[in-house]
């Protein structure tokens, strides 16, 4: 091996679909998409609690927990060691984060998907258009009634 090939940069890991995933800033861009939920809590491949949700925050912090509670997720990607990333039958996406023996699967629900697609951000230019309209009607109004 010659002095050229030893110091060129490894390719970084492309993943399509399925993979595992350890690194903590893919595992938390995976995640930042989601939405509603359908979580699956195993531990020793046993089923400790199931339920639907909200992801309301995905952080990386060493010092706070991962609490899924009142139909809301926070999930703190420093409690798991990787993310399988997978797909159903269906092909649909599921994400397994796992940690020794416990488990923690997501599965984006159809709903979840659904009003993603469906949002559009509106940018500045669209929200002024819009505000000149009304007040432009408001100002209509008040002159017809003036003209009464």
């Amino acid at each position: 091996m010659n002095q050229h090939q030893r110091h060129q940069p490894i390719p970084a890991p492309c993943i399509v679909d399925t993979g595992t995933i350890v690194n903590k800033d893919d595992m938390k861009r995976l995640l930042n998409d989601l939405c509603y939920v359908h979580y699956i809590h195993t531990i020793d491949n046993k089923v400790q609690s199931e339920g639907k949700g909200c992801v309301v925050e995905v952080f990386n912090d060493p010092y706070q927990s991962t609490l899924i509670a009142n139909s809301n997720l926070y999930i703190n990607i420093q409690s798991f060691d990787c993310l399988q990333l997978s797909q159903s039958l269906e092909k649909e996406p599921y994400f397994d984060l796992i940690q020794d023996n416990r488990q923690l699967r997501l599965i984006p629900t159809k709903n979840s998907r659904q009003e993603k697609n469906s949002e559009t951000p509106i940018d500045a230019a669209t929200i002024e258009a819009m505000m000149s309209d009304v007040l432009s009607a408001r100002l209509d109004v008040q002159f017809d009634d003036d003209e009464f």
